[in-house]
Parts: C-alpha cells; structure tokens; sequence
C-alpha cells in the first residue's frame, strides 16, 4: 500500500495538467468566437491594453516585496536554505501566472459575449462561462500543480529538513501575491467604478458604461485586474491552503503513527479526483434556447452541483481504500464525512449568500424597495442585511468544525489530534471542486465587460438586457465564490493555527493559548483590532483613489467641449482616468498588504503565546466581516440592477440615484477589503508557522 500512496502525488500532478488541457481547450473555443464590429474589437483592445499594463507594474511592485521576504526566509531559517525560499517564489510565480492567463482571456471574452448576446442568452451565457473556465481551470491547475510538485521534490525526493514548512511556503508565496493582488486591483477597479458612478450617473445622468464618460475604459479594466486576475489569485492560495493545512497538520501531528502515510496523500487525493469532477461539472453548463432570465442561474450552477455529487462518492472510496485496515483508525468513514460536511456547509453559504445578494430574493429586492425614500435609507438596509447574512454563515461554519471535529476522532479516537484533522479536511472539501466554482466567479467580470461594450458601441438595447441580466447572476455568482473563499479559510486558519501550535512544540518551545495569561489576552485584543484596521486602511485608499478619479471626470466634463453633450468631435481622455487608477492602487497596497506579513512577526519574536491569542482573535473577527462585506455589498450592487430593470421607477429616477450611491458604498465592501480579509487571517497564520522555530530560537519572552 505504502508504494501505492506514494504514487498519488504524481496523480495529482496528472489531474491539474488534465485541468490546464481544459483551461486550453476553452481558450480555442472562446478565441474562435466573432468578436463583433471594428468598434467592438477597438473597444476590447483598449481594455486589454489597460488591463495589461496595470497587471505589468502591479506585478513589477509585487516582485520587489516577494524578493525581500525570499531573502529573509533564506536567512531567518535553517530550512530555508535554499528550499523553503525556493518554494516560496514557486507559489508566488505559479499564482501570478495564472492571474495572467484568466485576465487575458476574460479580456478576451467580453466583446465576444456581446456579439453572442445579440441572439439571447443561449450563446452568450455558455461562451462566457468558457472564458470564465479558463481562469477557473488555469488556478486550479496551477495550484494543484505546484502543491504536488512541491511536494514530491522537497518531501519524497530530497526529504529536506522539516519538509512540511517547506511545502507550506509554497502557500505563503502564493497569498503574497493574492493579498496584492487583492487589495491592489480592488482599489484600481472601486476607484474607476465609483468615480464612473458617482460623475456619470448621478451627477452628468449619462447610462453606465456611456463613451462619453471618461472613466469608463477604466472601470472595465479594473473589473479585469480586480475581479479576474485579484480574485483568481485570491483562489489560487485558498485551494493551495487548502491542500496543505490537513497536510502540515498530518506531518506535525501524527509522527510515528501508522496513520500518518494515508493522512499525508488523502488530501492530495481529493483535490485531484475533485479536478476531475470539476471537469466533468463543467461540460454540463448549457443553456436552452428558449433559457428565461430566471433560469440562468440554474443553468450556471449545474456544473457545480454534478461536481459536487462526483467528489462526495469518490471522498468515501479513496477514503476506504486509503484508510481502511490502518492501525490508528477504526472507523475509516469518519474522514469522508469530514470532506463532506465541509462540501455541504461551503454550498450552504453559497446558498446563503445567493440568498442574501441575488435580486430573486426579498433581502435585495427590500433595499430596492427603501431606496424610494432616499439614500439614508438604502444605506441602512444595505448594512443590516449584510451583518444580518453572517449569522447564518458561523452558525454553517460551527456546525461543520462540529461534525468534522468528531467524525476524525470517531475515525480514530486513539490519535489526539485526528478531530483537528477532520477539520482541516473540510476546507478541502469545500475547495475540491475549485475549477467550476472559479469558472462561474470570473464569468461575471466577463458579462459585465459584455455589458459595457455594448452600451460603448452603441448596440441594440436588447442586446444590454440580455448582458444584464448575465452580469447580475454574475454578481451572485460571485458573492458565493466568496463565500466558499471566506469559509475555507476560516477552517483553513484554524487547522494552520494547529499546526503553528505543533511546530512551535517541536522547535523546544511552549505556548499556552489561556486567556488568564496577560501575553495571550493582550494578542487576542490586537487580532481582533487588526482586521477592522485592515478594513478601514483599504476602504480609505478606494476613498482617495475615487476622489481623484471624480474631480477628473467633472474636469474633463467642463473642459472638453461637447463632451456631455457627445457630440462627436468631443473625445473623452480615457488613458488619464486609467492612470489615476493605476497610480492610486499601487500607491495604496503597500500598507495594507504589509500588515499581514510584518504584524505576526514582530509579535511572534516578543511573545509566542501572544501571537496564539492574536492569531484567535484576527481569526474570529476577520471571518465575521468578511462575509458581513462581502453579502452587503453584492446586496446593494443587485438591489441597483433590480431598480435599472424597470422596478420602482427605474433608470433616471430619484429612486435609481439612491441606489447607486448605495452601489458605491458597497463597491470596496465587496471587491476590496472583504474578500481581502480571507487573505489576510490565512497569510498572517501560514507566516507564524513558517517562522515559529525562528520564534522559539530568538523570541524575547518565548
């Protein structure tokens, strides 16, 4: 058996190549697509031109950051020398590249969904998700990729010193990216969108995504940079974190017990049999031609759910083929019903957010509803459902550590730490399935890209019906992805928080996580002040960013003569507002992202039990408002589209402009500062395991 288990690496790096074949085929089918009329194509290539540029220097920016932690992992630790550096710029090179891929095609997409969308939303919805697919599938690919790479050369090849952390680094150079990337296109894309908004809509009363409108090419870009290549990085190190948690857990955990070996590759196994449902999921995504708006939604999530059906069978064979007739388990079932409790409970909060944020439903449509009495209004009902939606969330996430927690100590009640290990297990079980459920997170970039190009190029207005009604499923769509991001990374925190716990033990150190202990109960208050200041430091720099871009647009509107007018000798200075957006959020990351990685260190080098505590606390907060932004915002985004489909007075109305200054409130709460906080409570635990034997050696009070 031993033989056999070590093959399963290798057979993940055969499913995440299988998924970049896919990723490649969809390529061909998107690029093979009519990308309309000579404006339209013009119009793609302005987007394209911008979006690369940004990702050309936000990455450039990046490189310098990722050089000098490289340098500091190679000299702070004796494993890092060189391995643990190595797999650090592995992680972090492998992300990037696939932020790349999935914005070059999304750039790709967006004029040939229009075209598709002039016959309706049987050719423009699948087309779409193709393009989306090929995000989905590059970070999914990759990500696996590296995980079984990693792992097979420092782990089963070289067997370097604490092989484990090393393959661990690999997620921290993947979260340095996704925290950038994050945080920096976030501010590029709510910049533009609100300066757009805000200088367009409400103060010129000119449509969304009007030529006249000069921050218009920047906002389409930023839906590429922040919603594309951000979230798909962001992805990327869930499902790498995700991997690796039960893996460091298993390592640290379970040595010299005949469990370990099956407990190292199971969650390998999984994410590479869950690549192959997702690819199968991701053939079954069609539309009829008669598909009604209503209906799109179930059209989109098909693939997700046969996915998910496919990976829940196969967790419980590989389980019993694995683990069945080990020494330390006694009931194998115990594991596969971890996987699946975290599969449940990560569709439970998609659901819950589908709910919280889709216009079908009451919540969105009673923020429209409150947008007739004004701003104040849309406002407060926008922010209550948002805190309203994260009850539900932690009671799922509650209840899934609950059943993971006692089914791996059911699966072996002599092994202390299997119940934590069941727990790590469900953030896998949450991410195996990754490559459709991104696929239908970048769809909606992509639809809202269609969107513009038609109102830019002047197309038939059904033609923009069709795009909306494709780019408000989009925003659902991707409120779930978020959730399925946000929730992971809470189980996934937690087991690394494990692992951190073990690792600092085995370096000869203690820690002692009791709140009657002043270090720890000190660390639990700076953790849960440190994602509110993360939140607010985003939030200003979108603020500051949208300021410039607004004052911009109001001056090119009383400068340029003609142009509110659009008449035709008028042309808009698109490549300033681009600009603007470009120079704000690459001003802007710094702190923000800085904050995750130094905060734990210098905390962890004064006090490991304080850095315990703060860990809890960042943990527990960060969770809470990350899914309280993330719900409100896309809340207030579709409660504004509800309102432009004619409800409550539509377009032009007092009503209308109510719910867009709500949009723009909610615009960072959704694509900057909430889905960053996932990021920021996994990178600030995978940087205190990584450095904890650095703690324990040279800690002041450890």
């Amino acid at each position: 058996m031993d033989g056999v288990q070590d093959l399963i690496p290798t057979f993940a790096v055969i499913a995440a190549l299988a998924g970049l074949v896919l990723a490649y085929v969809f390529f061909g089918i998107v690029r093979s697509a009519d990308p309309g009329s000579d404006r339209m194509v013009e119009l793609m290539g302005d987007i394209q031109k911008g979006a690369r540029a940004f990702l050309r220097r936000e990455y450039t920016w990046i490189a310098v950051f990722v050089v000098v932690l490289a340098i500091i992992i190679f000299i702070a630790l004796p494993w890092g020398r060189p391995w643990g550096s190595i797999a650090y710029i592995l992680g972090a090179v492998t992300s990037g590249l696939a932020g790349f891929i999935g914005m070059t095609v999304a750039t790709m997409a967006n004029a040939r969904t229009a075209e598709a969308a002039k016959t309706g939303p049987q050719l423009a919805l699948p087309l779409a998700f193709r393009g989306g697919a090929v995000m989905g599938f590059s970070v999914a690919g990759l990500s696996l990729l590296g995980v079984a790479i990693s792992y097979i050369v420092f782990h089963q090849w070289l067997a370097v010193e604490d092989s484990l952390q090393v393959v661990t680094a690999f997620t921290l150079g993947a979260s340095s990216i996704a925290l950038f990337a994050r945080i920096g296109g976030g501010i590029y894309t709510k910049a533009a969108d609100m300066g757009a908004d805000l200088s367009g809509k409400v103060e010129a009363g000119i449509p969304e995504d009007d030529p006249r409108n000069p921050a218009t090419i920047a906002d389409n870009v930023g839906d590429n940079v922040g919603d594309v290549a951000g979230m798909g990085a962001d992805l990327f190190e869930s499902y790498a974190g995700s991997i690796i948690a039960p893996i460091a857990l298993a390592g640290f955990a379970f040595a010299g017990l005949a469990i370990q070996g099956p407990a190292l590759v199971f969650p390998l196994a999984i994410a590479a049999f869950g690549m192959l449902a997702a690819i199968l999921g991701a053939f079954t995504v069609k539309a009829k031609p008669d598909i009604e708006s209503k209906e799109l939604s179930k059209a989109l999530t098909r693939g997700t759910k046969v996915a998910a059906v496919i990976t829940v069978v196969l967790a419980f064979v590989l389980a019993w083929w694995l683990f069945s007739g080990v020494e330390d388990v006694e009931n194998w079932l115990g594991f596969p019903i971890a996987v699946v409790a975290g599969l449940l409970v990560g569709l439970g909060i998609g659901h819950l957010a589908e709910y919280f944020t889709s216009d079908h439903y009451k919540p969105t449509q009673d923020i429209a509803k409150t947008s007739q009495t004004g701003t104040a209004t849309n406002i407060v009902a926008g922010v209550a459902t948002g805190k309203l939606s994260v009850a539900g969330s932690v009671l799922m996430i509650v209840a899934a550590i609950g059943v993971a927690f006692f089914a791996g100590q059911w699966a072996a009640p002599d092994v202390p730490e299997a119940g934590t290990y069941g727990i790590a297990l469900t953030a896998i079980g949450m991410l195996a399935t990754l490559g459709v459920v991104v696929s239908t997170d970048a769809y909606g970039p992509i639809a809202d890209n269609a969107g513009g190009i038609a109102e830019m190029a002047h197309l038939d207005p059904e033609v923009r019906e069709v795009t909306d009604s494709l780019d408000s499923l989009g925003n659902t769509m991707a409120a779930v992805a978020k959730g399925f991001a946000i929730g992971s990374a809470a189980v996934t925190a937690l087991a690394l928080f494990r692992s951190f716990e073990q690792a600092v033990i085995a370096a000869g150190g203690e820690i002692m996580m009791d709140i009657s202990q002043v270090d720890a109960f000190v660390g639990l208050f700076i953790g849960a002040m440190v994602p509110f200041l993360f939140a607010a430091l985003t939030m200003q720099a979108v603020g500051r960013a949208a300021d410039k871009m607004i004052i911009e647009v109001r001056r090119q509107f009383n400068e340029i003569p003609g142009l509110r007018e659009g008449q035709v000798q008028a042309k808009p200075d698109y490549a300033r507002c681009v600009d603007i957006s470009t120079q704000g959020a690459l001003k802007e990351m710094v702190l923000p992202g800085s904050l995750a990685v130094f905060v734990p260190i210098i905390i962890g080098l004064i006090s490991v039990n304080a850095l315990g505590g703060f860990l809890a606390g960042a943990l527990v907060t960060g969770f809470a408002i990350a899914i309280y932004m993330a719900n409100a915002g896309g809340a207030w985004d579709n409660a504004k589209k509800y309102i432009e489909a004619g409800n409550f007075g539509g377009k032009g109305t007092d009503t209308h402009a109510a719910a867009v200054v709500g949009d723009t409130v909610g615009d960072p709460f959704k694509d900057t500062s909430g889905p960053a906080m996932n990021i920021l409570i996994k990178v600030m635990t995978i940087v205190s395991l990584i450095f904890a034997t650095a703690f324990v050696d040279f800690g002041i009070f450890s």
